[in-house]
């Protein structure tokens, strides 16, 4: 068995996005602009009558969760395979002054060569990992009726979806970052599951978010 549609949705905005500091696991909550950005899009999420809600269990996904399912009455199922990168000791720095304290790394990441994040945390490659599991778990535990909604966090989301969807790993920067509460609509097919949707939710916005492809 298999769900009918997976929506796979980030967060809204949080004063560290505001400001481009680095996230990854600590836990941010929405600015007021985020909750804002979160019941507008939890209205929009409504009308596709969605069956089960899973979130990350940071409160910044957590908090987006919740206005979907203040208006639909669904339970939120957390898991923590649904964060964000970790990035370990590099949250709280923006991108330029971990390039001033460490360049290479930060050179690293702007081409998308492989680096770890921060003295201990993961690579992408190990982020998309957890997720695409995530993404492959919870839609086998669903039917064809459902339409299952993800909260969770735009790095780990582009990067896992590609894996789960077995796009090779030289065309993920082909996929652009996720706006604040924009998402990713997945459906189904004959052979493996395919994009319905990608960025959606608004006109194109800027992306502040701890996946630099700038």
């Amino acid at each position: 068995m298999s769900a009918g549609r997976l929506i796979v949705w980030r967060h809204g905005r949080t004063e560290w996005n505001l400001h481009d500091k680095i996230q990854g696991q600590a836990d941010i909550p929405l600015d007021t602009v985020g909750v804002a950005q979160a019941r507008a899009a939890a209205a929009r999420l409504a009308s596709l009558a969605p069956t089960r809600l899973f979130a990350s269990d940071l409160q910044r996904a957590a908090s987006t969760a919740g206005e979907l399912a203040a208006l639909t009455g669904l339970k939120i199922e957390y898991d923590e395979a649904l964060r964000e990168i970790d990035v370990d000791d590099w949250a709280g720095l923006t991108m330029s002054e971990l390039a001033a304290v460490n360049p290479e790394a930060a050179t690293r990441i702007r081409s998308g060569e492989p680096q770890r994040r921060g003295s201990n945390g993961e690579t992408v490659e190990e982020v998309a990992d957890r997720f695409a599991d995530a993404l492959s778990r919870i839609s086998a535990e669903g039917s064809s009726e459902d339409t299952i909604v993800i909260a969770t966090h735009g790095l780990a989301a582009r990067v896992g979806i590609c894996l789960f969807l077995g796009i090779p790993q030289a065309n993920w920067p082909a996929f652009g970052g996720l706006a604040n509460c924009n998402w990713v609509s997945l459906l189904p097919g004959r052979s493996g599951w395919r994009i319905e949707e990608w960025n959606a939710g608004s006109l194109p916005e800027p992306v502040m978010s701890d996946d630099p492809q700038r």
